[in-house]
């Protein structure tokens, strides 16, 4: 099956709960029943950062793959990186069902999963065996456990666990459906983790960039003690951002429902944020947008605001796998139409 033949069957998906739906499409992709993407990457979509090569900058969103089920059939379809988690010390079931609503009318998605996952030791054997060169950038997304977590001791241990075998390491700490997690963003909380990070960094032989991916709902003042505390530390970049717990006007009939929102009602908060956070970081950051993009316009946004790489998952899930190759190619014609002659020399020309 081709990518655009496996698009457009993506509609009688949508009859089915969500959650089974996207259990079916997880089984699908991992055999391989999506296809392969035959499209070539313009030269001018070719990024460098975090000391990595990005075939393109169009990369999947943890929480699609959050057991690293699928990684190769994914990049297969023409991600430049696909990032694979939340992944969690030990195996959790999540919260009860239903928890994941589509909003179809606001092309969004709510869900409060809660880190449903395998577990560590599951996660680090398919990382592990992933055949080797990739044909595109891997990320792993580390969180904790809901009961009997210990930050400080729970975020390096998956640090050390995940560094032999990932291109870049992300820690959550901004997903609102495990209580208490997104405190962790506060100055002197995420200072402690990450110098607890940095010292098991201290003594590992290889250490792939580390990443933080913020919330879209911090108030101003809280961006620059979080960028602070980054640069200090070892952090190579910010991931913005993660899904919000506002409640814009919508038309869906689950549009109430309680969880993290993701989607089209996500893209101009989260875009918003993005520059500010590019304001504050003057380049010392490397910054990743994601939130609400379904289109090329919206990720060429997203770099103006100041992104050097950009993810999708809400527009992947309604669209299917026509689309990182409908973003690179339409991203490498906007690039062209204004001069640039690479991603980098457009990031950050609106902030």
């Amino acid at each position: 099956m081709i990518p655009f033949l496996a698009s457009a069957l993506m509609p009688l998906m949508r009859g089915l709960d969500a959650e089974t739906a996207h259990g079916i499409a997880l089984k699908a992709l991992a055999a391989g029943l999506a296809g392969r993407d035959s499209g070539r990457d313009d030269p001018v979509l070719e990024t460098h950062v975090l000391g990595l090569r990005f075939r393109n900058p169009i990369g999947l969103a943890a929480g699609f793959d959050k057991d690293a089920v699928a990684v190769p059939a994914l990049m297969r379809l023409g991600f430049g990186f696909v990032e694979a988690g939340t992944v969690t010390p030990r195996p959790q079931p999540g919260n009860p069902r239903p928890r994941l609503f589509r909003l179809n009318e606001d092309a969004a998605v709510i869900n409060r999963m809660g880190f449903n996952n395998g577990g560590l030791d599951g996660y680090v054997a398919r990382i592990a065996a992933l055949p080797r060169p990739l044909p595109a950038v891997f990320g792993a997304n580390i969180g904790i456990n809901k009961e009997g977590a210990d930050p400080e001791r729970d975020y390096p241990a998956l640090y050390a666990s995940v560094a032999p075998h990932a291109d870049y390491v992300t820690v959550n700490v901004s997903s609102p459906n495990t209580p208490g997690l997104r405190d962790l963003q506060g100055e002197e909380r995420l200072a402690s983790i990450l110098d607890a990070i940095a010292a098991i960094r201290a003594t590992l032989p290889r250490t792939p960039p580390l990443l933080v991916k913020i919330a879209p709902d911090l108030a101003d003042d809280a961006l620059g003690p979080i960028v602070q505390a980054c640069l200090t530390r070892g952090v190579a970049g910010l991931i913005v951002s993660n899904t919000t717990i506002a409640r814009p006007a919508m038309r869906s009939a689950h549009a109430k429902e309680a969880g993290g929102l993701s989607g089209t009602p996500l893209f101009e908060p989260s875009t918003e944020v993005l520059r500010k956070v590019h304001r504050i970081a003057r380049g010392r950051l490397v910054l990743v947008g994601v939130g609400g993009i379904a289109t090329a316009e919206q990720a060429y946004t997203k770099i103006r605001a100041g992104a050097s790489l950009v993810q999708v998952y809400t527009g992947f899930a309604y669209a299917g796998p026509v689309l990182p190759r409908r973003l690179a190619d339409g991203l490498a014609a906007l690039l062209k139409r204004d001069g640039f002659t690479s991603v980098a020399d457009a990031v950050g020309r609106d902030s």
